[in-house]
């Protein structure tokens, strides 16, 4: 009972702490509540308060900043002209902004100047490439051959103004553009392919090639070139690109063909001659020529056909030099006139063997030029000779002389009554060896003076030759020699 009444004592006891302890809790948590709610507004109009300062103050604030910012910025453009560090100038919050700035400058400054210098290198050796390219181009211009240079892609890289006119291209805009494209005749771009894709070192390829005219099947007149290939070797020791070379060889082929033609004719007008020597000999060795008369008559043919092969010979020998430029030329005022004179002189025997009169028309003016007087008089004798040989008896041969002040020259004509010239022989009667067939029976030639007479007048002298006739009328050979020396 006692034990009971203890723990219902403890009981109590316990309940009633319980209970005082939850009215207190209940009390301090009612005063709890009613200090918070009054902290909360305290709060609450602190920050009200703050917010309110904040805006008040914001907009002077922001124009300190935006001015300090701006005085910053030029700080900074006004330190990078002068090439001096940011942070020396600069205290309080933009110290570590001037501190990276100039960290990220100096960097960049590094980085600017080395790429600057590579910059400068390039456009250094870029100059230096173009010097060289002008100076090559300079050199190829200087050449009579057309040159042209491909790469290993078959792209134009180098050419001369011989190769843009020879081949058609404007070289300023044809660099580095396909030679295929360039090239219109396709054996020229198709050579130069196949040497690239060879891949031979030093490889050469030579060939004779035709260049026709557009639009032209003629290959007479076409122009005839000797073209050279050459492969290049690269820094890798291969085909680095192909050099192709047109050498005009129209002008040597025309000389080639012209010298055998030359000396086939040369050869079959000297053996007329020197068979008739020959057989004229053998008739008096076997003693054919029975009496004096008949040996004098072969004497006569010997002596007129060793005669003619020493005309021709030394026809062939001035030729050869006029030609070749090695003659000698001694100049001086020559007078037409006298000169006219000495050939009328030396031909008038030749001429009254066929009753042929020589006459000269001459005005009372002076008729003067610098020419080579030799020269002048071997032109006059050749002209006179001929007219004679080709007029029939009791004809005329007039030789003229007038100053023609339109083209400053002399101008002499030698016009005669004889047979005249077909229409299609007058181009050719300047020519080489060139007799009219018709009149080989009339008259004896080496078919040489006419032509030694346009050398001596047009090389020689810079002057005019020609002809006018008519079959049957005659003819009129003229030639003109300037006043002064033309070939100075």
């Amino acid at each position: 009972m006692s034990l009971n009444l203890r723990h219902s004592g403890i009981l109590i006891a316990s309940l009633a702490l319980s209970v005082g302890v939850s009215a207190a809790g209940a009390y301090a948590i009612e005063s709890a509540l009613v200090h918070s709610e009054s902290r909360v507004v305290h709060i609450a109009m602190i920050f009200g308060l703050s917010v309110a300062i904040l805006m008040v103050l914001s907009v002077p604030v922001g124009m300190i900043l935006r001015k300090q910012f701006q005085a910053f910025t030029r700080r900074i453009i006004e330190t990078r002209e002068r090439g001096t560090p940011l942070r020396g100038t600069c205290s309080g919050i933009f110290m570590p902004f001037a501190h990276a700035i100039d960290t990220l400058v100096e960097q960049y400054m590094e980085e600017f100047e080395t790429v600057s210098n590579r910059v400068r290198e390039a456009e250094i050796r870029l100059s230096v490439s173009e010097s060289e390219r002008k100076h090559y181009e300079s050199i190829l211009d200087g050449l009579n051959d057309a040159v042209i240079v491909t790469d290993t892609f078959n792209e134009l890289t180098l050419a001369n103004s011989a190769a843009s006119q020879l081949l058609g291209f404007v070289r300023e805009q044809s660099m580095h553009k396909p030679v295929q494209d360039l090239i219109g005749d396709r054996s020229i771009a198709s050579a130069i392919g196949e040497l690239n894709q060879a891949g031979v070192r030093s490889k050469q390829t030579h060939f004779e090639h035709t260049f026709n005219p557009e639009g032209s099947d003629e290959e007479e007149h076409a122009p005839l070139f000797d073209v050279t290939l050459s492969a290049l070797p690269d820094e890798n020791k291969s085909v680095g690109g192909v050099v192709t070379i047109f050498r005009d060889i129209t002008r040597e082929k025309e000389i080639s063909r012209m010298k055998t033609e030359f000396v086939s004719q040369a050869s079959h007008e000297l053996r007329t001659p020197l068979s008739s020597i020959n057989a004229y000999i053998e008739m008096l060795i076997d003693s054919e020529a029975t009496d004096e008369e008949n040996r004098q008559e072969f004497y006569q043919i010997i002596k007129t056909e060793a005669e003619r092969v020493s005309r021709m010979i030394d026809n062939m020998l001035n030729i050869s030099r006029i030609e070749a430029g090695i003659v000698k030329v001694e100049r001086a005022e020559v007078d037409f006139v006298k000169v006219v004179k000495e050939v009328i002189e030396t031909m008038a025997p030749s001429a009254k063997t066929k009753n042929i009169m020589l006459a000269d028309r001459c005005g009372p003016l002076m008729y003067t030029a610098e020419a080579d007087r030799d020269m002048i008089y071997q032109v006059i004798m050749n002209l006179v000779g001929n007219a004679i040989k080709y007029t029939p008896d009791d004809g005329r041969v007039t030789m003229s002389i007038e100053n023609d002040d339109a083209t400053r020259s002399v101008l002499v004509t030698v016009a005669d009554t004889g047979l005249g010239i077909p229409p299609d022989a007058i181009e050719h009667v300047f020519n080489k060896f060139y007799r009219i067939d018709n009149y080989k029976r009339v008259a004896k030639g080496t078919g040489l003076g006419l032509n030694l007479v346009k050398h001596i007048v047009e090389t020689v002298h810079r002057g005019q030759v020609g002809v006018k006739s008519d079959v049957g009328m005659g003819s009129q050979f003229w030639f003109s020699i300037p006043y002064e020396n033309a070939a100075n």
